[in-house]
């Protein structure tokens, strides 16, 4: 199986700025994804898109070509990952390069190993939409989950709130935005929106820390000082 791996990078980050190009523990956050695709894959196949010149001049200071700049209209508030990811497909597919699936790693998790991402590609194949990486979701709906009735009140989310004890409940699986394993097919043909076909793969808390605000930041800061990881 031919795959693409895609790491987007956009300029704008308003929760930190610069944040996919800022230094943790001394090396730019997107580094720490170029690094795992690297021993995923050789270079031809890892492809960065962004929009921005100096996320540009860090990763090709970093040893990695990066094959285009992002349109404009491809790096608005309002684009979602599909035209992204449609995009980076595409242009590799214009030069006679077709890939069966895309392996999307955000640079807003550094912290994967090589072996989640085989791990994750191992349990696809092309009868689903995508494998995703997930951890155990810290609210669960059957238990600690609930919406506001027409009255204002609380109910639980799911089932009749008898459960009593977290560990009766159902599990219940939360993305953790590290890992994507796509089906090039159903990314070009329906769209991320209107996946079906959805494979979990399973990561522990540590390894799913996902950066979006400074308090995140200060969380993976802590995880690599106290040499948490394994």
């Amino acid at each position: 199986m031919k795959t693409l791996v895609v790491i987007p990078a956009r300029g704008g980050s308003k929760g930190i700025p610069h944040k996919n190009i800022k230094l943790l523990n001394g090396k730019p956050l997107i580094c720490y994804s170029i690094d795992v695709a690297r021993q995923f894959t050789t270079d031809e196949n890892i492809c960065v898109t962004t929009d921005d010149d100096k996320i540009i001049e860090v990763v090709e200071n970093y040893g990695l070509k990066v094959p285009f700049k992002r349109p404009d209209y491809l790096a608005t508030d309002t684009c979602g990952s599909n035209e992204v990811i449609q995009h980076a497909w595409k242009f590799y597919a214009d030069k006679g390069k077709k890939y069966d699936a895309v392996l999307l790693l955000q640079p807003t998790s550094p912290f994967r190993k090589v072996e989640f991402l085989k791990e994750a590609v191992a349990l696809y194949d092309d009868s689903i939409d995508m494998v995703t990486s997930v951890k155990l979701s810290s609210c669960n709906p059957y238990y600690d989950g609930f919406e506001e009735n027409e009255e204002g009140l609380l109910t639980i989310s799911k089932g009749d709130g008898t459960i009593e004890r977290r560990q009766d409940a159902p599990s219940v699986w939360q993305q953790n935005g590290s890992i994507y394993v796509i089906n090039t097919k159903s990314l070009m043909e329906k769209g991320l929106a209107h996946f079906t076909r959805i494979r979990k793969y399973a990561m522990p808390d540590l390894y799913s820390v996902d950066i979006d605000n400074p308090f995140d930041w200060k969380v993976a800061e802590l995880v690599i000082s106290e040499k948490m990881l394994g």
